[in-house]
């Protein structure tokens, strides 16, 4: 497996990217209305689950990146059950929610993959070799 440099260059960043991409459209589209409190939830989810992951890759150290691994991946949760509410109130379509529920998805099979991977490895990170 090569080794990863970036975090922008990790799969389930790029698909949060998407995500939070699209949630960011639907939201200056007015598909929200006036539903303040769940665009701020909806907006932080989103961007919380590609924040996560780039915060977790730039700290160095393999324990601190599945931790905040495991950030993202509740967040994705957290973005799953609010589509659910935004549906609810119809505010998206049908279509609209199946779109976005399964790209949140495949993105939390990812980094689920992802930790389990990190757990089995040897390798510490970039943090880890440093000597003081």
């Amino acid at each position: 497996m090569a080794t990863i440099k970036r975090f922008e260059d990790i799969e389930s960043w790029k698909l949060g990217n998407e995500l939070c991409a699209k949630v960011g459209k639907y939201i200056d589209e007015g598909k929200f209305k006036r539903n303040y409190r769940l665009i701020d939830q909806i907006e932080g989810s989103s961007g919380s689950i590609m924040d996560n992951i780039a915060e977790g890759f730039e700290r160095g150290t393999k324990g601190e990146f599945i931790q905040f691994l495991g950030y993202a991946k509740g967040s994705s949760g957290e973005l799953r059950s609010q589509l659910y509410r935004a549906l609810n109130r119809e505010y998206i379509t049908q279509a609209e929610f199946n779109e976005l529920y399964e790209l949140a998805t495949r993105i939390s099979g990812l980094l689920q993959k992802f930790i389990e991977y990190l757990l089995k490895t040897t390798i510490t990170g970039n943090r880890k070799n440093v000597k003081p």
